[in-house]
């Protein structure tokens, strides 16, 4: 059984500020996947990372204190690779890989379109980007793990007042095609094959209230190739856990 963690901390070093280091080792995950780290390598307190078990490898923006995923795994991996080879996303450290055997782990950060216009735009070309990018890996490495902050709600279900939400970036009908045909591929959402519950969600606004009346979104995923489907052996969103505007997504997995 292994477990992996995915965590959009909205800062690293801030969230270790908040008590992070204390909450993983109690949830002691074999992976985690960091997205949003704002730092660079060396900046992550790595050596407390290692202090509980963990190899860290980082992928980080260009541009400081923004964006950035990272994997920390317990068990050394096979190769490790940095970026999905388009510059345009590879400077925001959008993607970080981790082979560990037959089965590959992604750490992925998917923009955000809520400025509109130009990064909308942006972010539509990521999706469709990354699919193909995806597609072209399963054709060598088929077992994939795709954890990360998707910055969509996927379902009806998955947000809170989904009636009035879809002008909203997140939850736009274009979105939620893209994720649609996106899981038609092959792509298995691991939490609803566990849980198909309404109200389980993932992020929440820093407005008024949003956290405690649980009004959120479930924006953060492990997505695992039909490859992996029946290894998926349970699924949780860990909503205690209040390091960010995130909490922790964690799938266990049955390897």
């Amino acid at each position: 059984m292994k477990s992996i963690l995915s965590y959009n901390v909205n800062g690293i070093r801030s969230a270790i500020s908040k008590d992070l280091l204390n909450h993983l080792k109690e949830i002691n995950p074999d992976v985690i996947c960091f997205q949003e780290t704002k730092a660079q390598p060396g900046q992550m307190h790595e050596s407390e990372f290692e202090a509980l078990g963990y190899h860290c490898y980082a992928f980080s923006a260009i541009k400081k204190g923004y964006s950035g995923v990272a994997i920390f795994c317990k068990q050394q991996p096979d190769k490790v690779v940095y970026g999905m080879g388009v510059d345009k996303y590879d400077m925001e450290g959008r993607v970080i890989r981790a082979d560990f055997g037959d089965v590959s782990v992604i750490s992925a950060y998917f923009p955000s379109g809520t400025t509109g216009g130009v990064r909308q735009a942006f972010k539509m070309d990521f999706l469709a980007d990354f699919h193909n990018y995806l597609n072209e890996l399963r054709k060598t490495r088929s077992k994939l793990i795709i954890s990360g902050d998707y910055n969509i709600c996927r379902l009806w279900i998955d947000i809170h007042n989904p009636e009035k939400q879809q002008s909203t970036s997140g939850f736009l009908p274009e979105e939620r095609e893209w994720f649609a045909k996106f899981a038609g591929d092959g792509y298995v959402d691991s939490f609803r094959e566990i849980n198909q519950e309404p109200h389980q969600y993932s992020w929440w606004s820093y407005r008024a209230g949003s956290r405690q009346n649980n009004k959120g979104w479930r924006i953060d995923y492990h997505m695992v190739t039909d490859e992996l489907k029946d290894k998926i052996k349970d699924a949780s969103i860990l909503q205690n856990v209040v390091q960010s505007d995130h909490c922790p997504v964690l799938v266990y997995m049955d390897f």
